[in-house]
């Protein structure tokens, strides 16, 4: 009987875990994503364009790949949980400097701060639930659920606070949710023991056994896909919004709350992917995932029509929730003693290529509409398509 109960006491806590991780998640993505409805708001306030924007956005994504690696040798160096409440304390701190910030010089190195701390988080949760799910791909789509919950409150919170009191106040309810966050993650998941607490942390960056693993074929197709993948992913984050404003005359409003129901499509398939990805296969589910998203953009593209808006980004959300099946893949190519570190590595190498998504995005549509901008997002996302076709009709078994 004891023994039963002490199993389920464990299966209670592991869920625990999942569901605060998750929570951190959130807190992580509702800093980031809070900047994208009030785009126009500070383009005005700072008077600069689009693009200028998009480097900042850019710089923030760059700054939330680069801290991959090294969060994971941090992980496993001093615990997962001392590096998530590092993360979620951090970025709620890091949101708060960004709605004082006086002038754009300040903007750009505030909103890269954010990107940095936030980015301590996503790789060190995901192999921490890799270490007590089986169901990697079913527990990873559940945690990403948290970005997709943000997805849907950040838009309709920020908008409503942006149009009563400005972009400032707005930005900075990712201050109050980061504190929530840190509170209710430091009372729910006990001290984790660190995997290699005596191993000297510059042993963990010597080039010969990073460059080992990258150069595994299967590794390194899937930071190929993955890059490309978050690239497109990037750019609809920072943009859709702007995009309905534009490219159709959407108000804020009404395309904060599209930006909501992109999140919620999100959401709702990331699960389903990650118990598909488990089931059915990771690459049939990624290609799916994509091939839907870039129908989603076209459509999107063609028509105002608002009800056509709703099927095209209910499409969209559902392809750009293909890393919950994209991502487990690298998991499952990765021993037990390489996750921490070598996920975290993965995710620094194909996120440096993904940071220039947003001002890639943000410079196209300055210079070539949003037809073009959105248009090479689209194609991205086929290339994916093409590129797992290819290795399975190839065999080359990447």
């Amino acid at each position: 009987m004891s023994s039963v109960v002490e199993r389920a006491a464990g299966l209670r806590y592991r869920d625990r875990v999942l569901a605060l991780c998750t929570f951190a998640f959130f807190v992580t993505m509702f800093g980031r994503l809070a900047i994208s409805p009030v785009v126009p708001r500070i383009t005005e306030s700072f008077a600069v364009s689009n693009a200028a924007i998009g480097l900042a956005l850019s710089g923030m994504w760059l700054a939330y790949g680069l801290a991959q690696f090294p969060s994971g040798v941090l992980a496993d160096r001093y615990g997962e949980r001392a590096v998530i409440l590092v993360s979620v304390g951090g970025t709620g701190v890091a949101a708060l400097l960004i709605a004082l910030a006086p002038a754009y010089p300040a903007f750009v190195v505030t909103t890269v701060l954010l990107g940095a701390v936030a980015g301590l988080h996503y790789s060190v949760g995901t192999t921490f639930l890799a270490r007590i799910y089986d169901d990697v791909g079913t527990a990873v789509g559940i945690h990403n659920t948290g970005a997709t919950v943000a997805g849907l409150l950040t838009p309709v919170a920020v908008t409503w606070v942006a149009v009563r009191y400005g972009w400032r106040p707005a930005v900075a309810l990712g201050g109050v949710v980061g504190l929530v966050g840190v509170v209710l993650f430091a009372a729910g998941v006990r001290p984790t023991e660190p995997q290699r607490p005596d191993q000297p942390l510059r042993e963990r960056f010597r080039v010969g056994p990073l460059a080992e693993l990258l150069s595994r074929p299967a590794i390194g197709f899937t930071v190929v896909l993955a890059a490309l993948g978050e690239f497109a992913w990037q750019g609809v984050a920072s943009f859709l919004p702007t995009l309905l404003i534009e490219h159709h005359g959407y108000s804020a409003t009404a395309a904060g709350i599209a930006f909501g129901g992109y999140f919620v499509a999100q959401g709702i398939a990331q699960v389903l992917v990650g118990i598909a990805s488990d089931r059915v296969g990771r690459d049939a589910t990624t290609a799916v995932c994509v091939v839907v998203g870039a129908a989603g953009i076209a459509l999107a593209l063609a028509t105002p029509n608002v009800v056509l808006i709703g099927v095209a980004v209910a499409l969209i959300g559902i392809g750009m929730s293909f890393g919950a099946a994209l991502l487990p893949r690298f998991l499952d190519h990765l021993s037990a003693s390489e996750q921490g570190a070598g996920f975290g590595l993965v995710r620094t190498v194909y996120m440096l290529v993904a940071a220039s998504g947003s001002v890639v995005v943000g410079f196209l549509a300055d210079v070539a509409g949003w037809g073009i901008a959105f248009g090479t997002v689209a194609a991205l996302l086929l290339v994916v398509a093409a590129g797992l076709a290819a290795n399975r009709l190839l065999g080359l078994g990447w």
